[in-house]
């Protein structure tokens, strides 16, 4: 029973986090944090979020969930998929680290996946795929990042037979926020929404299972919750399966 008198059984919901200067109250200090935006989508969709920050990362917190979102954040460290660092990337190894290291657990778990914006770009990197580091220097006329601190909007076309697709349409748009893509695929990946300049803006793995990659940001779009709603109803199908 939940804290609101409820029989129904809430997914456990895990959402990686950040590690950085932050102030709370009178404080400051490096604070595990994440945007509530992020929280408050997942319980609204039924689901109840499980922090996981990348410090002291231990991969048997999977067997206790029943889905994983991979937070957007900075750039992924180049250097993992074998490129020079472009003078605007900024990384954070201990985020790599940590979410690479969930991501692929994930995968071989067979765990719902739900990769944002940051978690998209390790979702294909984790499969041996590269990235565009800075989108503006070929594609000037989108506008993903209109100025620090402000969403813009993108419009994209999604894949027939595609969980993107079953739940938005063939046709959406959403909050975005980003300066890298996705370039080369990774192993195993197809690409599932495309915006109409040419990038890519969802991917899900072309193996059975529940795992989806997206470079917007639907936990910024609180009056659609359909990509999270199917997220949720898929880990409680799939905590309904191990438990059986």
């Amino acid at each position: 029973m939940d804290l609101n008198g409820s029989d129904r059984i809430r997914p456990l919901i895990g959402i990686t986090t950040y590690y950085q200067s932050a102030a709370w109250g009178v404080w400051e200090g490096t604070a595990a944090l994440i945007p509530g935006t992020y929280v408050e989508a997942v319980t609204a969709a039924g689901g109840s979020p499980v922090l996981l920050p990348p410090v002291g990362t231990d991969l048997r917190i999977l067997d206790s969930l029943d889905g994983l979102v991979t937070a957007g954040g900075p750039d992924v460290d180049p250097a993992l998929y074998g490129h020079d660092p472009h003078p605007r990337t900024v990384s954070q190894p201990v985020r790599d680290a940590h979410d690479l290291a969930l991501t692929k657990a994930a995968l071989e778990a067979g765990l719902p996946l739900l990769a944002v914006c940051r978690g998209a770009q390790i979702l294909n990197v984790a499969l041996g795929g590269t990235l565009i580091q800075h989108l503006p220097d070929i594609r000037p006329e989108a506008t993903y990042q209109p100025a620090p601190g402000v969403f813009g909007e993108v419009a994209f076309t999604t894949a027939p037979d595609s969980i993107i697709g079953a739940l938005l349409g063939e046709a959406a748009s959403a909050p975005c926020y980003h300066h890298q893509g996705i370039e080369d695929l990774g192993h195993g990946l197809r690409v599932t929404a495309v915006a109409p300049e040419g990038t890519i803006e969802a991917i899900e793995t072309v193996s059975p299972g529940w795992v989806l990659g997206v470079q917007f940001h639907p936990e910024q779009n609180p009056g659609d919750l359909r990509m999270f709603t199917g997220f949720i109803a898929e880990a409680a199908r799939f905590r309904e399966r191990i438990s059986q």
